[in-house]
């Protein structure tokens, strides 16, 4: 079985902060970490090859500093990764950045699942995963929080619902978006941290995965981003205190003198 992890490096969201005159995310001095739903991702990669066999593949799309989420993804368990990085894939959104993760994922040959985190925390948008899936031309679920059955030709899992969950069976090759439900990451252990430090990740650029042009980057994005802003701070703020009946009766009369 062949396991393919799409992975992000992100800006730690503890330390996430805009810069006053440009409008957009500050990194400089910023830790970036890999992102905690794709921690989730890969640790059911590798729980699934240690079932089944196989192996895991895991990729990013980033700049070249990007290839330290993929040696600590070797050190957990990956087998090997792909660093796609390339000037044109600058400014992407989330329909460029799917054509060029499907595209590199096209050169591994047969690749049977896919396994995305449910969202990036630095866009929130969760449309990467889905837009993958739909480039190869292969089933996807969602939000699984749980697997239930595997083999080598399927796998069940349960979809996470507003109402509960569902049970979906999809057959191979597919792609699933996870949750943090679904496992506990492992913590790499010294022979993985050894095994990282000596791995050879190579670099795919936009000719090595025969990427379209129009497709890349800000000319292959149908939305950018115009500006980004915190919002103003509100003064005329009340705090209720008390029990919970009090701070009820101090809202419906505060209510009742703007009516």
């Amino acid at each position: 079985m062949h396991i393919v992890v799409c992975i992000k490096q992100v800006p730690d969201a503890k330390d996430v902060r805009l810069d006053p005159e440009t409008n957009t995310l500050a990194r400089e001095g910023v830790e970036s970490i890999m992102n905690p739903y794709d921690r989730h991702a890969l640790e059911e990669a590798v729980a699934l090859k240690e079932e089944h066999g196989g192996t895991v593949t895991v990729i990013t799309m980033g700049p070249p500093q990007a290839e330290e989420v993929l040696r600590e993804s070797i050190a957990c368990g990956a087998d090997q990764a792909l660093l796609v990085s390339d000037r044109a894939f600058a400014g992407a959104d989330t329909w460029a950045t799917s054509y060029t993760l499907a595209k590199a994922i096209q050169t591994l040959g047969k690749v049977d699942l896919t396994l995305c985190g449910k969202q990036a925390i630095d866009g929130d948008t969760a449309q990467v995963g889905p837009g993958i899936a739909c480039r190869l031309g292969v089933p996807f679920v969602t939000c699984v929080q749980k697997t239930r059955q595997s083999s080598t030709e399927s796998i069940i899992v349960e979809r996470m619902m507003d109402d509960g969950f569902d049970v979906v069976q999809v057959p191979f090759p597919a792609l699933l978006t996870v949750v943090k439900d679904i496992n506990e990451p492992r913590v790499a252990s010294l022979k993985g941290k050894m095994k990282a430090k000596k791995a050879t990740i190579p670099t795919l650029s936009a000719a090595d995965i025969q990427a379209e042009p129009q497709n890349l980057g800000l000319t292959g994005s149908p939305t950018q981003v115009v500006r980004v802003f915190s919002p103003e701070a509100r003064g005329d703020r009340t705090v209720f205190t008390g029990t919970v009946e009090e701070q009820v009766d101090q809202l419906v009369r505060q209510l009742k003198d703007h009516f």
